[in-house]
């Protein structure tokens, strides 16, 4: 019923075959997403892949069989104080180019 709470860092992804998932999240905590970009697309197969090939997961085997049917039902969750220190580590690695650039 507390999906996210005290979620602080990483990505975490669910797959919600009810389209209920949100109802069950703190959404004062964290962002809901759809797996839009190949990379993300890639980084969950290779994940869900590795679980199949470690356990033995039939689930897994079944949802990376049906790939394209299952993957609009996979939700990104995104801590909201991660995307924050993650865009605050963006801005200072591009003020550091900036200075970068600015001295050579």
């Amino acid at each position: 019923m507390n999906f996210g709470a005290g979620m602080s860092g990483g990505i975490a992804y669910v797959l919600d075959e009810t389209g209920m998932f949100d109802e069950n999240c703190n959404l004062d905590m964290i962002d809901l997403e759809l797996v839009s970009s190949p990379a993300e697309e890639a980084e969950l197969r290779g994940m869900l892949e590795r679980h199949s090939e470690y356990t033995g997961s039939r689930r897994a085997v079944e949802v990376l069989a049906n790939w394209d049917a299952y993957l609009p039902k996979f939700v990104k969750v995104f801590p909201m104080e991660y995307r924050r220190v993650l865009g605050q580590m963006t801005r200072e690695d591009q003020a550091t180019r900036r200075e970068e650039v600015m001295q050579a």
